[in-house]
Formats: C-alpha cells, structure tokens, sequence
C-alpha cells in the first residue's frame, strides 16, 4: 500500500484509466480528502481510502481503478 506521507497537496490523482478524479487537498489517516475547487471532484470534499492508490508518478496519484469507478464509490464529506 502507498503510504500517506507520500502524497502531496495539490497533486492530481487520476484513474487507471488516465481520467481526471480530483486533486488532493490533505490526507486525513488512512483516507484522501480531495479539493472541493475541482471540477473534477464537483466542487465538493470527497473521501477516497488510500488503498485505491496503485502507485504516486511525478506529481500523480494513480489509482487502482478507473475515473467512473472511482466517483461512482467515493464518499462525500458532510
């Protein structure tokens, strides 16, 4: 698994199929809260678990599943 520390504010994180998921605005324990100013993330917070991340390239978090995927199991922050 990826570890948290190992994630960066502001980093893009991406599908398996390279499609825009959001961008990271912190990683809170075993979770990445993304930005809510994203279109990506429809200008809410959403929660994804680190273990989605397949792997961090350059300024990307990939993960292990595609965009659709990914958004269709998020959780919204409340």
């Amino acid at each position: 698994m990826v570890m948290g520390e190992n994630i960066r504010e502001h980093m893009e994180v991406v599908g398996s199929d390279g499609g825009h998921v959001g961008r990271v605005d912190k990683v809170a324990g075993t979770e990445i809260e993304l930005a809510m100013l994203d279109l990506g993330s429809g200008f809410k917070h959403h929660l994804i678990p680190l273990t989605w991340v397949d792997h961090v390239e350059d300024d990307k978090v990939c993960l292990n599943m595609t965009k659709d995927a990914a958004k269709a199991a998020w959780r919204e922050k409340h």
